[in-house]
Protein backbone atom coordinates (compact mmCIF):
# COMPACT_ATOMS: atom_id res chain seq x y z
CA UNK A 1 0.00 0.00 0.00
CA UNK A 2 2.72 2.42 0.85
CA UNK A 3 4.78 1.45 -2.22
CA UNK A 4 1.83 2.25 -4.49
CA UNK A 5 1.09 5.74 -2.46
CA UNK A 6 4.68 6.62 -2.89
CA UNK A 7 4.66 5.99 -6.76
CA UNK A 8 1.32 7.52 -7.24
CA UNK A 9 3.01 10.81 -5.19
CA UNK A 10 5.90 10.43 -6.97
CA UNK A 11 3.74 10.55 -10.81
CA UNK A 12 1.78 13.47 -9.59
CA UNK A 13 5.23 15.63 -8.41
CA UNK A 14 6.88 14.46 -11.85
CA UNK A 15 3.83 15.69 -13.79
CA UNK A 16 3.69 18.67 -12.28
CA UNK A 17 6.94 19.43 -12.31
CA UNK A 18 7.10 18.50 -16.56
CA UNK A 19 3.92 20.43 -16.91
CA UNK A 20 5.79 23.59 -15.67
CA UNK A 21 8.56 23.17 -17.85
CA UNK A 22 6.71 23.00 -20.52
CA UNK A 23 4.54 26.01 -19.33
CA UNK A 24 8.31 27.68 -19.27
CA UNK A 25 9.61 26.82 -22.65
CA UNK A 26 6.44 27.83 -24.27
CA UNK A 27 7.05 30.78 -22.80
CA UNK A 28 10.40 31.28 -23.76
CA UNK A 29 9.32 31.02 -27.49
CA UNK A 30 7.53 33.61 -27.30
CA UNK A 31 10.15 35.95 -26.36
CA UNK A 32 13.23 34.12 -28.15
CA UNK A 33 14.71 33.13 -24.88
CA UNK A 34 17.41 30.30 -24.26
CA UNK A 35 16.38 27.86 -21.45
CA UNK A 36 18.95 25.65 -19.83
CA UNK A 37 17.62 22.86 -17.18
CA UNK A 38 20.52 21.71 -14.59
CA UNK A 39 19.51 18.42 -12.70
CA UNK A 40 20.83 17.03 -9.48
CA UNK A 41 19.18 14.52 -6.80
CA UNK A 42 17.48 17.03 -5.14
CA UNK A 43 16.02 18.55 -8.31
CA UNK A 44 15.89 20.47 -11.11
CA UNK A 45 16.76 23.87 -11.34
CA UNK A 46 15.63 26.32 -14.95
CA UNK A 47 17.56 29.17 -16.15
CA UNK A 48 17.32 31.65 -18.78
CA UNK A 49 20.01 32.90 -20.39
CA UNK A 50 20.69 36.59 -21.53
CA UNK A 51 20.92 38.13 -24.64
CA UNK A 52 23.41 41.03 -23.24
CA UNK A 53 25.84 38.60 -22.24
CA UNK A 54 26.50 37.45 -25.76
CA UNK A 55 30.20 35.44 -25.48
CA UNK A 56 28.99 33.79 -22.26
CA UNK A 57 25.34 33.18 -23.45
CA UNK A 58 27.15 31.26 -26.94
CA UNK A 59 30.07 29.76 -24.91
CA UNK A 60 27.58 28.30 -21.99
CA UNK A 61 24.97 26.79 -24.51
CA UNK A 62 28.85 25.55 -26.61
CA UNK A 63 29.74 23.97 -23.28
CA UNK A 64 26.39 22.45 -22.68
CA UNK A 65 25.69 20.87 -26.07
CA UNK A 66 29.02 18.80 -25.84
CA UNK A 67 27.98 17.76 -22.58
CA UNK A 68 30.59 19.44 -20.99
CA UNK A 69 29.05 19.40 -17.70
CA UNK A 70 27.70 15.76 -17.26
CA UNK A 71 28.72 14.21 -14.16
CA UNK A 72 30.84 17.73 -13.09
CA UNK A 73 29.98 18.29 -9.20
CA UNK A 74 28.96 21.21 -7.20
CA UNK A 75 32.09 21.07 -5.65
CA UNK A 76 31.63 24.74 -3.18
CA UNK A 77 28.73 25.23 -1.40
CA UNK A 78 28.14 28.56 0.77
CA UNK A 79 24.77 28.33 2.38
CA UNK A 80 23.37 32.08 2.15
CA UNK A 81 25.78 32.71 -0.11
CA UNK A 82 26.20 30.71 -3.25
CA UNK A 83 27.23 26.60 -4.76
CA UNK A 84 29.80 26.65 -7.51
CA UNK A 85 30.49 24.07 -10.48
CA UNK A 86 31.63 23.68 -13.50
CA UNK A 87 35.49 21.96 -12.82
CA UNK A 88 36.08 19.19 -14.90
CA UNK A 89 38.28 18.18 -12.28
CA UNK A 90 35.55 17.64 -10.63
CA UNK A 91 34.24 14.60 -12.72
CA UNK A 92 37.02 11.85 -11.50
CA UNK A 93 37.39 13.68 -7.96
CA UNK A 94 38.56 11.71 -5.14
CA UNK A 95 37.15 12.21 -1.39
CA UNK A 96 39.35 15.22 -0.19
CA UNK A 97 40.77 16.30 -3.82
CA UNK A 98 40.80 20.26 -3.75
CA UNK A 99 38.49 21.07 -6.82
CA UNK A 100 38.05 24.95 -8.41
CA UNK A 101 41.22 25.20 -10.36
CA UNK A 102 40.00 23.21 -13.33
CA UNK A 103 38.81 24.43 -16.87
CA UNK A 104 38.36 24.27 -20.51
CA UNK A 105 42.27 26.16 -21.15
CA UNK A 106 40.33 29.76 -21.74
CA UNK A 107 38.59 32.50 -19.91
CA UNK A 108 35.73 34.42 -21.18
CA UNK A 109 36.33 38.54 -21.16
CA UNK A 110 34.14 39.98 -18.50
CA UNK A 111 30.64 41.77 -19.42
CA UNK A 112 29.28 43.41 -16.77
CA UNK A 113 25.94 44.97 -16.98
CA UNK A 114 24.31 47.27 -14.25
CA UNK A 115 20.48 45.38 -15.72
CA UNK A 116 21.69 42.16 -14.07
CA UNK A 117 22.38 42.03 -10.29
CA UNK A 118 23.32 39.31 -7.82
CA UNK A 119 20.07 38.49 -6.97
CA UNK A 120 18.31 35.01 -5.91
CA UNK A 121 19.33 32.68 -9.12
CA UNK A 122 21.61 34.41 -10.52
CA UNK A 123 23.47 32.87 -13.01
CA UNK A 124 26.83 33.93 -12.49
CA UNK A 125 30.66 33.22 -13.80
CA UNK A 126 33.17 32.18 -11.17
CA UNK A 127 36.93 33.51 -11.96
CA UNK A 128 40.03 34.22 -10.29
CA UNK A 129 41.04 37.04 -8.03
CA UNK A 130 41.69 40.59 -9.38
CA UNK A 131 45.41 40.19 -8.28
CA UNK A 132 46.20 37.43 -10.96
CA UNK A 133 43.19 39.12 -13.17
CA UNK A 134 43.04 42.45 -13.43
CA UNK A 135 40.81 42.49 -16.15
CA UNK A 136 37.98 40.39 -14.42
CA UNK A 137 37.75 37.73 -17.13
CA UNK A 138 35.55 34.78 -16.62
CA UNK A 139 36.57 31.03 -15.97
CA UNK A 140 35.19 29.30 -18.89
CA UNK A 141 33.52 26.85 -17.33
CA UNK A 142 33.00 27.22 -13.83
CA UNK A 143 29.99 29.17 -12.83
CA UNK A 144 27.95 29.67 -9.68
CA UNK A 145 24.22 30.18 -8.65
CA UNK A 146 23.76 33.03 -6.52
CA UNK A 147 21.45 32.13 -2.74
CA UNK A 148 22.61 35.02 -0.64
CA UNK A 149 19.79 36.67 2.05
CA UNK A 150 17.79 39.34 2.10
CA UNK A 151 18.91 43.40 2.83
CA UNK A 152 17.04 46.14 3.84
CA UNK A 153 16.89 49.86 2.47
CA UNK A 154 19.75 51.19 4.81
CA UNK A 155 22.08 48.01 3.62
CA UNK A 156 21.44 48.89 -0.36
CA UNK A 157 22.16 52.34 0.16
CA UNK A 158 25.27 51.87 1.63
CA UNK A 159 26.26 49.41 -0.81
CA UNK A 160 25.61 51.92 -3.11
CA UNK A 161 27.46 54.91 -1.38
CA UNK A 162 30.79 52.15 -1.63
CA UNK A 163 30.27 51.35 -4.94
CA UNK A 164 28.48 53.96 -7.29
CA UNK A 165 26.30 51.90 -7.80
CA UNK A 166 22.66 53.02 -8.36
CA UNK A 167 20.19 50.42 -7.69
CA UNK A 168 16.37 50.77 -9.57
CA UNK A 169 13.29 50.53 -7.24
CA UNK A 170 12.78 46.70 -9.23
CA UNK A 171 16.19 45.93 -7.91
CA UNK A 172 15.70 47.48 -4.94
CA UNK A 173 12.59 45.12 -4.45
CA UNK A 174 14.47 41.86 -5.75
CA UNK A 175 17.43 42.66 -2.91
CA UNK A 176 14.76 42.83 0.02
CA UNK A 177 12.32 40.06 -0.98
CA UNK A 178 14.27 37.54 -2.94
CA UNK A 179 17.31 38.26 -1.54
CA UNK A 180 21.06 37.78 -3.29
CA UNK A 181 24.41 38.75 -2.75
CA UNK A 182 24.45 42.64 -3.75
CA UNK A 183 28.74 42.78 -2.77
CA UNK A 184 29.48 41.24 -6.50
CA UNK A 185 27.85 43.38 -8.53
CA UNK A 186 29.99 44.90 -11.08
CA UNK A 187 32.76 42.61 -9.65
CA UNK A 188 31.46 38.99 -11.92
CA UNK A 189 29.50 38.81 -14.94
CA UNK A 190 25.87 37.50 -14.50
CA UNK A 191 24.48 35.93 -17.57
CA UNK A 192 21.16 34.38 -16.42
CA UNK A 193 18.96 34.04 -14.05
CA UNK A 194 16.84 31.08 -12.22
CA UNK A 195 12.88 31.33 -13.92
CA UNK A 196 12.32 27.78 -11.78
CA UNK A 197 13.64 25.30 -9.13
CA UNK A 198 14.43 27.60 -6.01
CA UNK A 199 13.35 25.19 -3.90
CA UNK A 200 16.10 22.65 -5.25
CA UNK A 201 18.74 25.61 -4.79
CA UNK A 202 17.43 25.97 -1.67
CA UNK A 203 17.99 22.37 -0.81
CA UNK A 204 21.47 21.91 -2.48
CA UNK A 205 22.88 25.33 -0.56
CA UNK A 206 21.80 23.30 2.59
CA UNK A 207 23.82 20.26 2.59
CA UNK A 208 26.49 19.49 4.45
CA UNK A 209 29.96 20.01 3.59
CA UNK A 210 33.42 19.78 4.61
CA UNK A 211 36.50 22.45 5.14
CA UNK A 212 37.21 24.06 2.35
CA UNK A 213 33.23 23.99 1.31
CA UNK A 214 33.18 21.14 -0.47
CA UNK A 215 30.30 18.91 0.06
CA UNK A 216 30.52 15.66 2.14
CA UNK A 217 28.57 14.11 -0.46
CA UNK A 218 29.18 14.15 -4.01
CA UNK A 219 26.24 16.45 -5.64
CA UNK A 220 26.48 15.51 -9.32
CA UNK A 221 25.18 17.80 -12.69
CA UNK A 222 23.27 17.38 -15.71
CA UNK A 223 22.81 20.44 -17.64
CA UNK A 224 20.72 20.01 -21.17
CA UNK A 225 18.86 22.75 -22.63
CA UNK A 226 15.21 23.24 -23.23
CA UNK A 227 15.13 25.46 -26.38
Amino acid sequence: MHKYFFILISLFFFGRVNAQNKTVVTQAKKTKDVLVEVSTIHGKMVFKLYNETPLHKANFIKLTKEGFFNDLLFHRIIREFMIQGGDPDSRTAVPGQQLGNGGPGYNVSAEFNDKFIHKKGALSAARMGDYVNPKKESSGSQFYIVQGRKYSDSELSNFEQQTSIKYTSEQRIAYKTLGGTPHLDRNYTVFGEMISGFEVLDKLASVPTQPGDRPVENLKMQIKMLK
